[in-house]
């Protein structure tokens, strides 16, 4: 990555804590404008991505950046863990986790921590199987925060990383670039009160080590058998990893 993209221009405050400040701004608008905008292609994604743990049947998750819980909640959904541990750093986000999973009745099944993905809060080979959807791009530090889900995942569990990627085939970059830069900003800032986090979704995706240079970070870390699968013409891409 060549440079750090932060949500704003604020050299006082680390990225870390930009991010945590931008999603607490937009907790309450997050999960609609996040299935607006996607036009609800979202919710297949995510199946997609949590399919990959099918085979695997883990019965402890760990889902980082959780946010409001929607990947954890299809997760129990559809592979039915014992038990799922969310975290992430906003507070804001956390909150409505807290109340989506009490309205369902999960209480005993899904929990969820305020925490830095970069310094986990749980022990050495903890979780059978690490979720990320969207987060990774928004870690100060990639590498380091790569390495510490390696960390707290079990030998022989899977990382499975939901992350925005760059289509390169014509006409989709373009149509893709237009999307991103003029008309998700114009959403964002009509539905949200923080105009400037629809501005930093673009400029992160843009900025963030796509592709083999994601999976070259997990080979780093220490994944086996890392992978990556191109959905959607290359506009989103399913990472996965085995410790």
């Amino acid at each position: 990555m060549s440079k750090t993209v932060t949500p704003y221009q604020d050299e006082q405050a680390t990225k870390k804590e930009q991010v945590a400040d931008m999603f607490n701004n937009i907790a309450k608008t997050y999960d609609f404008l996040n299935h607006f905008l996607s036009l609800g292609i979202d919710v297949i994604w995510r199946k997609k991505a949590i399919n990959e743990l099918k085979a695997d049947q883990p019965r402890h998750i760990l889902d980082v950046a959780t946010g409001t819980g929607d990947f954890a909640f299809e997760a129990l959904s559809i592979l039915r863990p014992e038990k799922i541990t969310g975290v992430d750093i906003s507070q804001g986000m956390l909150d409505i986790a807290k109340q989506k999973i009490a309205k369902r009745g999960l209480s005993d099944r899904f929990e969820v921590k305020l925490g830095d993905s970069e310094k986990l809060p749980f022990s050495d080979s903890t979780f059978d199987a690490i979720t990320v959807a969207y987060g990774v791009r928004n870690f100060e530090n990639l590498e380091k925060g790569m390495a510490d889900m390696f960390r707290v995942l079990k030998p022989g569990g899977k990382a499975v990383v939901l992350e925005f990627s760059k289509p390169k085939a014509f006409p989709i970059k373009q149509l893709y670039n237009f999307y991103f830069n003029y008309i998700t900003p114009g959403i964002g800032k009509l539905f949200s009160k923080d105009a400037r986090a629809y501005t930093y979704l673009p400029e992160s995706v843009a900025a963030f080590p796509d592709g083999k240079n994601f999976t070259a970070i997990m080979d780093k870390v220490g994944f086996k058998n890392t992978k990556n699968r191109p959905l959607a013409f290359g506009i989103c891409s399913i990472y996965t990893g085995v410790k």
